[in-house]
């Protein structure tokens, strides 16, 4: 009787360690899950900025953009990058978050299709445009850096949410340098600075 005592509760104890154990790697599981969907989201986000980004320096190289159409759409995009930068910074990027990213980002994707189908148009060879060209294609060069240390491991949400704030920076700049359809020699070494900055940051932050 006691022998029989003694077996149970042995395999009771045994039975309460396994379900421990499950119920841990159920919750290691979650939160893994939740982790790497924050993550994939952040890639999202950062995916469609550099696709957003190619779509505006297309239409300056086309002429179905001129400067300061250019200029009302890096000023959006500067939007994008602060809701980003807001939503990341804690590390996790809520549905409510990510649903108002989503909305601006389609609010940015129409604006560009209509300011590149609209009447007005801008002459690819000129120094302004040929200057906002250059700035743009950084840009898009600087989100697909942010992208691939997402991807790779080398950036973390916080990280991102960081560069995105300096992102948000440099594309309100060439807002304000083009809003007058003009992008002077001054304006755009002003903006260089800044990119060069960034780029400095990303670097740093991508080997730290």
């Amino acid at each position: 009787m006691s022998v029989n005592k003694t077996l149970t509760r042995n395999q009771l104890a045994k039975e309460h360690s396994v379900k421990y154990a499950t119920l841990l790697l159920a919750a290691a599981s979650l939160s893994c899950g939740s982790a790497y969907a924050d993550e994939t989201r952040a890639q999202k986000d950062t995916e469609r900025d550099v696709n957003q980004q190619e779509r505006i320096e297309q239409g300056l190289k086309s002429g179905e953009l001129n400067s300061r159409e250019a200029g009302k759409l890096e000023r959006q995009e500067a939007h994008v990058d602060r809701l980003e930068s807001r939503a990341e910074r804690n590390g996790k990027i809520s549905n409510a978050e990510q649903a108002r990213i989503n909305a601006a980002q389609n609010r940015a994707s129409r604006e560009i299709y209509r300011q590149k189908h609209d009447a007005q148009t801008g002459n690819p060879n000129s120094a302004s445009s040929q200057r906002m060209q250059a700035d743009v294609q950084r840009n898009a060069n600087q989100q697909a850096r942010i992208d691939q240390g997402l991807k790779s491991g080398e950036l973390t949400n916080k990280e991102a949410a960081y560069l995105e704030h300096g992102q948000a920076r440099v594309s309100r700049a060439e807002a304000n340098a083009a809003a007058d359809g003009h992008v002077g020699a001054g304006e755009q070494a002003r903006i260089q600075r800044k990119e060069n900055r960034q780029s400095r940051r990303i670097h740093q932050q991508k080997h730290d």
